[in-house]
């Protein structure tokens, strides 16, 4: 019998969640949010429904009907839905299931362990620090704010985007560092031209994210709660590129230069030297060049692909998500900016150590 998780597969309730263990340890906009990528799955009477679940790094929950668990070190469990061993994932005990068979129809709940780890990681990190009177801005916001459960701590970010690598001992002292602040409509949080202070997130308002052209400014983006922005400047040590001004009051969260650097910056950013880059290149890997097109065409790489730092975030929709970059500008600093910003949305992205000049290509 197999069982698939199709665009139609049925979810299951926060609700139905709350009364299983471990997930109803999960605060309540965590359980929303691992609602939809839990599937509920039936099998009928007689079947062995734990079949198809052996060995692919899901549990397993009965939420209905009656089960019959036969073990391979021998003796058996019947379990009822919900109730007493219920409670619990099916095919995470001690003893190894050799076997299930369904006493009755039965309805069970699967969901990936890797999800449910990193939520379980980052929630009680969380929780841990709110409980101990510390109470961090960032952690009581990750634990009670739907918004940023939704946004920055998305469980799609926390398993590809900027806290994909952050090493789960690095967490709560990522929460202790950042700072609440309250922002004013018309509040200019970062201007053009200065040099980068902060990372932020918001937590509540909306922010407007503005760039000169041509002695003209042109809207780029609208920023809303859960959104982060600031990042550009503090990976590469350049200077603000765009100017972002609250359109709305607000509080924001946000994150000093060097805390960012030492916390997110480094562990997003994987250097490779040019002989690695070539290897992994023949391997199959791109090399992708942020330089102004007047540098791409004058002293490129052979094969190189040319976006722009600027235009990176826009790049997203047409890079290829499977794909690994190596990133590379004349002196490594504003492709540490690219990678980090490719890294941060899920991409594997290495950056060039020293960028053409270390490779003796620049000039």
């Amino acid at each position: 019998m197999t069982m698939t998780a199709g665009p139609d597969a049925q979810r299951a309730s926060p609700e139905q969640l709350s009364v299983l263990d471990p997930l109803g340890a999960l605060s309540p906009n965590r359980l929303r949010e691992l609602a939809d990528v839990t599937v509920i799955e039936r099998a009928t009477r007689g079947s062995d429904p734990l079949a198809a679940h052996k060995g692919i790094g899901q549990s397993v929950f009965l939420l209905g009907g009656e089960i019959l668990l036969m073990y391979e070190g021998g003796g058996t469990l019947v379990v009822v839905g919900a109730m007493g061993d219920g409670r619990h994932p099916l095919n995470r005990g001690g003893a190894k299931i050799g076997r299930s068979k369904a006493i009755s129809d039965v309805e069970l709940l699967t969901v990936e362990d890797e999800a449910l780890d990193i939520l379980m990681t980052f929630d009680q990190v969380a929780a841990g620090d709110v409980a101990s009177g510390s109470g961090s801005a960032m952690a009581e916001a990750v634990r009670s704010d739907a918004r940023l459960v939704s946004g920055i701590f998305s469980l799609a970010n926390l398993r590809h985007g900027v806290f994909a690598r952050l090493p789960a001992a690095r967490i709560e002292c990522m929460f202790a560092r950042f700072e609440r602040i309250s922002a004013q409509r018309g509040d200019v949080v970062i201007r053009e031209g200065e040099e980068g202070d902060y990372y932020y997130v918001i937590e509540a308002g909306r922010c407007q994210v503005e760039r000169m052209v041509g002695g003209v400014t042109v809207a780029l983006a609208e920023l809303k709660s859960g959104d982060a922005f600031g990042e550009e400047a503090l990976a590469s040590e350049a200077r603000r590129n765009a100017t972002v001004t609250m359109t709305t009051d607000g509080r924001l969260l946000r994150l000093g230069k060097q805390d960012f650097r030492e916390i997110l910056g480094e562990p997003l950013l994987q250097r490779v030297s040019y002989a690695e880059g070539l290897e992994r290149v023949q391997r199959g890997a791109a090399w992708l060049d942020v330089r102004f097109p007047s540098e791409y065409r004058y002293d490129r790489l052979p094969g190189a692909l040319n976006v722009p730092l600027n235009e990176v975030r826009n790049s997203f929709s047409v890079l290829e998500p499977a794909r690994e970059y190596i990133v590379y500008c004349q002196s490594g600093r504003r492709s540490s900016a690219a990678a980090f910003l490719l890294a941060q949305h899920g991409f594997k992205a290495c950056l060039l150590e020293g960028g053409l000049w270390a490779a003796g290509r620049g000039h």
